[in-house]
């Protein structure tokens, strides 16, 4: 038989915007269009850690910056050892992929092969630095935006607020069309780089021009080039290796063979990032960059190798560009680690929950919202965010990599001892690494999340502890006696003889036949009590009237009182049945039902009354 055309939703209505704005619900069985092949998962995963290299050489660069012109010579070697410490961890992350295929990478690993503690700790510190990552990305991009356009700037935070709604709401349609969306941008800003760096490297073409703004180094060294300026400069470069763990993090989002696609994708990312920050290091060298106010490095090296024509403008603004979208990797990751602690009772269950896009709808509203909480608290400044961002995801790093080494020693499969080597290294790296940068930016702001990790631990604590409560009271594990069947009472609030009320009766009798229609009248209102007792005389509607009579102008007290009279429990269940009106348009709502609005109040917290309401659609004329 064929099926009817849905029916089309009144324009206007919520429901019908939200369609406009999210798109049709999708059946489970075309899930497959949303999951992302390997190049989109480089749009999709990989865009904060591609972008990064915006702002991880500068970052290195201003911290060099107190020892002088000199200790700007040592970046090079710097950025080799961060290049290193960036293979170590995709040559480990690889492994993650093949051993854990649902997803959750460092949680998951943790949870798995270490104890308790450590598993919160690495959920804790994946979503600080999910957050994170959308705030710097938008203010980044907003920040080149602003230095591109000075008018702007009074706008910048209302302009990353925009742009987050924007990421939020293609998310809310589903991942592969995020993807897809931000694949041609992704695209143009590798090719845009990799070209850069090869007419810088070949031929550049303005190698001596003009710089603008300050430098930002100090005339006088104002810190020894030594071990604690080397480990600071190392600590700020390796802002740039954040976001390498999202592709183990979002595995199941990919097309089957989801593993080999996933790893795929990691290692064009780990080739693209190692190759960019290599070339720019190159460059920088090359054409002695040093960081300068209002004129960000990646933009001094673009202005050197292709001059400040229409390819700088438009490189320029396709760097803004990617620098907001590249808030997209944790709208992939964090909403399936939120499904995963949500599945282990850490969170709400309804994280666990995918909605009519086939994507878990609360994981991104949340990830929205303390996003942009983070932002509006920072006025959008990202110095003020750079010094949060890596403790998060390189705590991260340290515990993925030690759970590995147990994964290894229990499994003991083929090269087990090769890949033993591979995790203890990257597990030494970054666990030295999130050390320093514990040391070095404490002081500047990494306290905040240093304290917001133990909060989120707690939260995690407390959550799993109540659905434990919950779970003994509701006896999920035990099996439970039959069912049996008592009498019920129905009780039909009304306000006078109407449809709404001959609706409400009509559905009372079909549930049970002790059915009772209550009305309460004011002591100034007596007359009124009398008239509606003799029209349901006329009327008879097989079911009884009791007017409640009261001194007081309070509905809810007289039927609170009758219900109470009627000793509901387990022999004898009471079942409030309210009418309630529901209008064509949205703004009509508070017209209606104040009765139902403070019944259902007061009954909430009743275990004994059910509360049920029969709804009256008003169609459009």
């Amino acid at each position: 038989m064929a099926q009817s055309p849905p029916r089309a939703l009144p324009e206007g209505s919520p429901l019908h915007l939200t369609r406009v704005l999210f798109g049709r619900p999708l059946r489970s069985s075309r899930g497959r269009r949303e999951e992302i092949t390997p190049i989109e998962g480089l749009s999709a995963l990989s865009l904060d850690a591609l972008t990064s290299v915006a702002y991880g050489p500068q970052a290195l660069l201003l911290a060099l910056g107190a020892g002088g012109l000199a200790a700007l010579q040592i970046a090079p070697w710097i950025t080799v050892a961060i290049v290193g410490l960036l293979l170590l961890l995709v040559a480990s992350y690889l492994q993650v992929i093949v051993a854990y295929p649902t997803g959750g990478g460092a949680y998951a690993v943790a949870r798995a092969n270490l104890p308790t503690p450590f598993a919160l700790l690495a959920g804790s510190a994946l979503i600080v630095d999910y957050v994170l990552t959308v705030a710097v990305s938008i203010a980044a991009g907003v920040g080149s935006l602003t230095s591109a356009f000075p008018r702007l700037v009074p706008l910048d935070v209302p302009i990353g607020l925009a742009i987050l709604a924007v990421i939020t709401v293609l998310n809310l349609r589903g991942l592969g069309e995020s993807a897809r969306a931000f694949l041609l941008p992704t695209m143009a800003f590798i090719v845009g780089l990799l070209a850069v760096i090869a007419v810088g490297l070949v031929h550049p073409l303005a190698p001596h021009l003009h710089q603008l703004g300050t430098s930002q180094v100090a005339t006088r060294a104002v810190e020894a080039l030594g071990v604690l300026l080397v480990l600071k400069a190392f600590s700020a470069g390796c802002s740039a290796l954040t976001g390498v763990e999202a592709i183990a993090n979002g595995v199941p989002l990919f097309r089957p063979p989801r593993v080999a696609r996933a790893r795929t994708t990691e290692l064009l990312l780990g080739g693209l990032l190692a190759t960019l920050l290599l070339g720019l290091a190159v460059l920088i060298q090359r054409f002695h960059i040093e960081p300068r106010t209002h004129d960000a490095v990646l933009s001094q090296v673009i202005a050197a190798a292709i001059q400040r024509g229409w390819g700088f403008a438009a490189l320029s603004i396709l760097i803004t560009l990617v620098l907001a979208l590249a808030a997209n990797t944790s709208f992939g990751g964090l909403p399936v680690l939120a499904s995963l602690l949500a599945g282990d009772h850490r969170l709400p269950h309804a994280f666990a929950i995918r909605g009519d896009r086939l994507v878990f709808n609360y994981g991104i509203v949340a990830l929205a919202v303390l996003s942009a909480g983070l932002f509006l608290f920072t006025g959008g400044n990202t110095d003020a965010l750079i010094p949060l961002y890596a403790i998060g995801v390189f705590t991260a790093f340290t515990l993925a990599q030690s759970g590995m080494v147990r994964h290894w020693l229990r499994e003991r499969g083929p090269g087990w001892r090769a890949r033993i080597a591979v995790n203890a290294a990257g597990a030494a790296a970054s666990g030295v690494a999130t050390v320093i940068f514990v040391l070095t930016k404490f002081t500047e702001g990494a306290w905040l999340v240093v304290i917001t990790m133990p909060l989120l631990i707690l939260l995690f604590v407390r959550i799993r502890r109540y659905y434990d409560r919950a779970g003994r009271v509701l006896q999920l594990d035990r099996r439970q006696p039959k069912p049996q069947a008592g009498r019920t009472t129905v009780v039909v609030p009304c306000t006078g003889i109407s449809r709404l009320t001959q609706e409400a009766l009509s559905a009372a009798l079909s549930l049970s036949p002790e059915v009772v229609a209550l009305s309460v009248v004011f002591a100034d209102d007596r007359t009124g009590g009398r008239d509606l007792e003799a029209s349901w005389a006329r009327w008879d509607p097989g079911a009884p009237l009791v007017v409640l009579h009261t001194e007081y102008h309070s509905v809810v007290r007289p039927i609170l009182r009758y219900i109470g009279s009627l000793h509901p429990g387990p022999e004898r269940r009471v079942l409030v049945l309210i009418p309630v009106v529901v209008p064509s348009s949205w703004w009509h709502e508070p017209l209606h039902n104040q009765l139902d609005h403070v019944l259902s109040a007061a009954l909430r917290h009743r275990r004994d009354v059910v509360v049920a309401r029969l709804p009256l659609p008003i169609r459009r004329d």
